[in-house]
């Protein structure tokens, strides 16, 4: 059974907490929606060690915070897509690649 990739759930955290927030017109519930997103990428991706979910973590951080001054230049939605998208390619480059191991001499 193939698996969605980490990257998937982390850039719809994002869609999904402002959409959240933009129906509701109540920005808490959109922040629920943000939390429980990266508890459930940080616990899932794990194994990719603590110091790379630390960036994954750092790096949606940063990319919601940018997200509003974004906003205001490109319009909301599309700000939110941008930063869905950069934390995406991060994530993946970070937890859903496989590490390389070195090569083993017999």
């Amino acid at each position: 059974m193939s698996r969605v990739p980490t990257a998937v759930i982390a850039a719809l955290t994002l869609v999904v907490g402002f959409a959240v927030a933009d129906v509701t017109e109540v920005r808490a519930l959109g922040g629920v929606v943000l939390v429980a997103g990266v508890v459930w990428c940080a616990v899932r991706a794990r194994a990719a060690g603590w110091w790379r979910v630390a960036a994954v973590v750092l790096t949606g951080a940063v990319c919601f915070a940018l997200s509003h001054p974004l906003g205001g230049v490109i319009g909301a939605w599309p700000a939110v897509v941008v930063a869905a998208l950069v934390l995406g390619v991060a994530t993946l480059a970070l937890v859903d690649r496989p590490v390389a191991q070195p090569a083993r001499v017999a």
